[in-house]
This record gives structure tokens, C-alpha cells and sequence, in this order.
């Protein structure tokens, strides 16, 4: 959730708050929480575990690192699947000596609090520089015009991935890629500015949960890009 949205959320409703929740279909939406005031001060993560599950942040080879440092997050958990259905070589993949990889890119801080920095597959790698979806996605939220956004990587022949970026304003409003770029490069470094920019006034493309079809948006610009 955009920190922006989870302070408006806190500033405007006056019977509720603001709260959030981390799960998969493999852990049967079970995973860390963050609500209220903690999710207040805490408006980047999306919480602590709950008792009966632990979280580690592991690299490639399943060895646990640092606090703080960004690769792939585990869960183990009795609310686990046991597996694929008739795929076991997915479920080898996945489930490593009872951990479930989530295929998530995130970190944990000193207090234990979860941050979700990226889908592993969705996170641009441009020019040897990671950029994560979700913190741009974040700075972009905060632009008045900004309704809903998505950002992605497209291929670039010289720097391997660009960052690039749907953007649906609201009703009324109108955003110039020109606008958006000098805005963000007050909020994020200059490498996770967006050169490639489609601006649109309908609804992103979702699937069946709701989450935004990346993939399709990607292919679209691809497509623009070349024809």
C-alpha cells in the first residue's frame, strides 16, 4: 500500500484504520500483518509475523543474511501447502527443507518488521542498478493527478531494462510525461525516473484478485515502442 494512502486512510475516516495483511495461496493467506498505529508509523512494511509462523530473508543457496539486506523472502508455517498438485519438480523449487520461497524481494528490520520490496520477476534491472516497482510506484502516488500506477522494466539494448510506467489519472486531470519525471527526480534517484511513460484515463488492466497485469501493461509498451 502507497504510505500516502495509508495516512489518508488514518486522516479521513473517523470510525476506522488503516490496515494491511501479506499472504499467499501457498501459505493459505496466512502471513505478516500491520494495523493502526503501527501501521502508521511503520507505513513502508507490511508487519511483523504472527506467532505461529517465521520469516527469514535467504540468498540463491538458502543461507540466511544480514538484517536489512534486500533479497528473497522465506516463510515457514504449519499453514503451508505440502505441495503442487501433480507437479513435483515446482513443488521442489518452492519448498526447500519446509521453507516456502515466496518469490518476494524484501528485507527485515531490527524489530522484525517485513518490507516487500518487489515480485522477484518484476524488479528492473537497469544498467547493473536495482529498482523496485514499489517504491516508485510510492513516489508516483503522491503526484495530485495520480490515481492508480504500475511501473515495469522494458528491454533496452544498451542498459539491458528501462524503467517504465502506466499511469491512469483522475477524473479531470491531465499529466504530461515531462511533469511526472520532474517530480519524481525530487523524490527517487535519478536512475529509477521513468523514460518510458504511457498516461491513460481508464482503469489499469487486472486480473481476478485484483492485481494489476503488469505483464500485458509491458507487452503493450513493448509494442508502442516498436510499431
Amino acid at each position: 500500500m502507497p504510505p500516502e494512502l495509508v495516512q489518508r486512510i488514518e486522516d479521513n475516516f473517523a470510525h476506522g484504520r488503516p490496515g494491511l495483511g501479506y499472504g499467499m495461496t501457498e501459505t493459505n493467506a496466512y502471513g505478516p500483518q500491520n494495523a493502526g498505529t503501527m501501521f502508521v508509523a511503520n507505513p513502508t512494511s507490511t508487519g511483523r509475523a504472527l506467532p505461529i509462523m517465521d520469516v527469514r530473508v535467504t540468498d540463491d543457496v538458502g543461507v540466511e543474511v544480514p538484517t536489512g539486506e534486500t533479497v528473497e523472502i522465506w516463510f515457514r508455517s504449519p499453514t503451508l501447502i505440502s505441495g503442487y498438485w501433480n507437479r513435483p519438480e515446482a513443488t521442489a523449487e518452492t519448498i526447500v527443507d519446509g521453507w516456502l520461497r515466496s518469490g518476494d524481494l524484501g528485507h527485515l528490520d531490527a524489530e522484525g518488521f517485513v518490507y516487500v520490496s518487489d515480485r522477484a520477476k518484476d524488479m528492473v534491472l537497469r544498467a547493473g542498478e536495482n529498482v523496485y516497482s514499489s517504491e516508485v510506484e510510492a513516489s508516483i502516488y503522491e503526484h495530485p493527478a495520480v490515481y492508480e500506477a504500475a511501473v515495469y522494466g522494458v528491454p533496452h539494448t544498451r542498459l539491458g531494462e528501462e524503467v517504465a510506467c502506466h499511469i491512469m489519472v483522475k477524473p479531470g486531470h491531465t499529466l504530461e510525461p515531462r511533469e511526472l519525471q520532474t517530480f519524481l527526480a525530487e523524490r527517487v534517484a535519478k536512475f529509477k525516473v521513468p523514460t518510458v511513460i504511457t498516461v491513460v484515463d481508464e482503469s489499469l488492466p487486472r486480473n481476478a484478485s485484483g492485481k494489476i497485469l503488469k505483464r500485458s501493461l509491458r507487452d503493450q509498451a513493448i509494442f508502442d515502442q516498436t510499431s
